[in-house]
C-alpha cells in the first residue's frame, strides 16, 4: 500500500517562499502512469489543485499558480516538492500531497493526511 507524508515548515512569512516535500513509500514515483499532485484547502473553501508531476518528469500547474510554483521530484530519496513563491497569508492551507493513477482517466487513490501552512508575520 502507498503511503505519502508530507513535511515543512508551518510558518511561512509573506513574500517568502514556501518549500514541502512529500516522501512516498510503498511504490515508485517513476513507476509508469503514476503521477504525483499537490492539492490545498484553505479555511472555509473547497479543494484546489496546485500542480502535479507525473512518473516521467512533466510537471503541469495550475494557471492561477503557474507563475509561483515549481513542483520537482528527488527520485534517488523517493519524494518530490513543493515551491511557492512570493506568499501572502491567502496561501494558508491545509497541503496535501497526493497519488493519481491512471485507470481509464486519471485518478487520484492515496492522500497524505496533510500538513498545516499558515503565512503570517
Amino acid at each position: 500500500q502507498v503511503q505519502l507524508q508530507e513535511s515543512g515548515p508551518g510558518l511561512v512569512k509573506p513574500s517568502q517562499t514556501l518549500s514541502l516535500s512529500c516522501i512516498v513509500s510503498g511504490g515508485s514515483i517513476t513507476t509508469t502512469y503514476y503521477a504525483w499532485s499537490w492539492i490545498r484547502q484553505s479555511p472555509g473553501k473547497g479543494l484546489e489543485w496546485m500542480g502535479v508531476i507525473t512518473y516521467d518528469g512533466s510537471a503541469y500547474y495550475s494557471p492561477s499558480l503557474k507563475s509561483r510554483i515549481s513542483i520537482s521530484r528527488d527520485t534517488s530519496k523517493n519524494q518530490f516538492s513543493l515551491q511557492l513563491s512570493s506568499v501572502t497569508p491567502e496561501d494558508t492551507a491545509v497541503y496535501y500531497c497526493v497519488k493519481d493513477a491512471k485507470k481509464g482517466g486519471w485518478a487520484s487513490d492515496y492522500w497524505g493526511q496533510g500538513t498545516q501552512v499558515t503565512v503570517s508575520s
